[in-house]
């Protein structure tokens, strides 16, 4: 018996991975400049106040990432054809730069733009210069902080991945995509929700860091009057000594006069801060379309729904319609060309409900079978009737009698009209 000849592979713990890893770690100097964060993603300062804040961010970024963003062609009424295979689609798609798959990008340019206001989407490998304002092929796209405005350039703080830091750098307007953020006058603007919000946190954590502070907040009553400088000059050695006395015990004891009096103050003060807290995100979440239901994940249909019509909808069109407008020319645009964002909508859809939805939309003719188990994960079917659009409850047999019938009768009016 013949066994089948074994087919070699490369490894990394061979002598061959073993002397490729040793000549990759003493060239190891001219891989570049080193970090120990990636220097490509964005990042918000980290303080208590927007640690808050934060997750928000992510949620929102992350569900409109998570929207089917393509490169497609529609028709002249603007309904859906195909998916276009081009550079901008597999950028969009699958990977935006070398650093970032399609995900990841969108997500940390939304992030972005939340946290600035204002995102720039550049084109950093395409045909031709993007100085040419010409532009058919888009390679990769990487987000970047517009720094400066002016009337048909930007200085954009971009990520420049051959030296490994970032760059600013001017770029014109027209040739790439500048995304604002659509509630910037809720997350942005000075006096918005969302700052007063950022701001009655830092208060609150001013008056933690007070409160924790480990002081012990007391006043000393002496037996006797202070108007004169001596008596003052002994309240201040006597303030002394009883701070020296809790600095240098071991157990923080000291002693007091029998005369004297400890007038405790160590209690919290009272404001209505906290109030204005609550308040406050409670107005933001309800300006943003969020409840607390969407972050634990039980939130019923009509919230999502609500979520994604009132938030989620005008940030992806907002996106799409900036990168239609300045990656798309006017002559892919005439031939139908356009970014389009798809959700899908059996996403948040149970398996009992999704099993009625699949009897309707195949008894009505509007998807096969084939396009029904592609949702649900199942490969599709080699029966060339899992293909077709047709009502499978109905009688197959009678079906092709009333077509039998149909062509008898077209055909014995043929020979009538002979």
């Amino acid at each position: 018996m013949l066994l089948p000849k074994r087919i070699s592979g490369w490894k990394l713990f061979s002598k061959r991975g073993e002397r490729e890893a040793s000549e990759a770690e003493t060239n190891y100097e001219n891989v570049g400049g080193a970090n120990s964060y990636p220097m490509h993603r964005y990042s918000i300062v980290s303080t208590s106040s927007t640690s808050v804040i934060a997750p928000v961010y992510n949620k929102l970024a992350l569900d409109v990432a998570l929207l089917n963003i393509r490169h497609v062609r529609v028709d002249h009424n603007g309904r859906f054809l195909e998916t276009i295979d081009s550079g901008l689609n597999r950028c969009l798609t699958l990977e935006a730069n070398k650093d970032q798959s399609g995900l990841a990008f969108m997500q940390d340019a939304i992030f972005s733009m939340f946290d600035e206001g204002v995102v720039a989407l550049v084109p950093t490998d395409t045909d031709v210069s993007i100085y040419d304002r010409n532009i058919v092929r888009i390679n990769t796209l990487r987000s970047g902080r517009i720094m400066e405005w002016f009337p048909d350039f930007v200085r954009v703080d971009l990520y420049n991945d051959e030296l490994g830091r970032n760059e600013q750098i001017v770029l014109p307007k027209s040739a790439i995509a500048i995304i604002e953020n659509p509630l910037y006058a809720i997350m942005n603007e000075p006096n918005s929700t969302l700052k007063r919000l950022l701001a009655k946190l830092q208060l609150l954590d001013v008056i933690d860091e007070q409160s924790g502070s480990g002081k012990l907040d007391l006043l000393v009553q002496l037996p006797y009057a202070i108007k004169s400088d001596s008596r003052k000059k002994l309240a201040d050695d006597r303030m002394t000594m009883l701070t020296e006395q809790l600095q240098d015990s071991k157990y923080g004891v000291g002693y007091i006069d029998a005369t004297e009096k400890v007038i405790q103050l160590n209690r919290p003060a009272v404001n209505n801060l906290m109030e204005q807290v609550e308040y406050l995100t409670r107005m933001l979440y309800s300006q943003l379309g969020l409840s607390e239901s969407l972050f634990s994940g039980t939130a019923k249909e009509e919230e999502y729904l609500n979520y994604y019509n009132r938030t989620i909808g005008p940030i992806a069109k907002a996106l799409t319609l900036e990168l239609k407008r300045k990656f798309l020319s006017k002559t892919a645009i005439t031939q139908g060309q356009s970014i389009s964002y798809f959700r899908d909508p059996f996403q948040f859809v149970t398996a009992e409900a999704l099993a009625e939805l699949s009897d309707k939309l195949t008894r009505n003719e509007i998807a096969s079978s084939n396009d029904i188990r592609g949702v649900i994960g199942w490969e599709p079917s080699s029966d060339p009737k899992a293909d077709e659009l047709r009502n499978k409850n109905l009688n197959q047999s009678n079906s092709l009698e009333g077509e039998i019938s149909n062509q008898n009768e077209s055909k014995l009016l043929e020979n009538a009209r002979d």
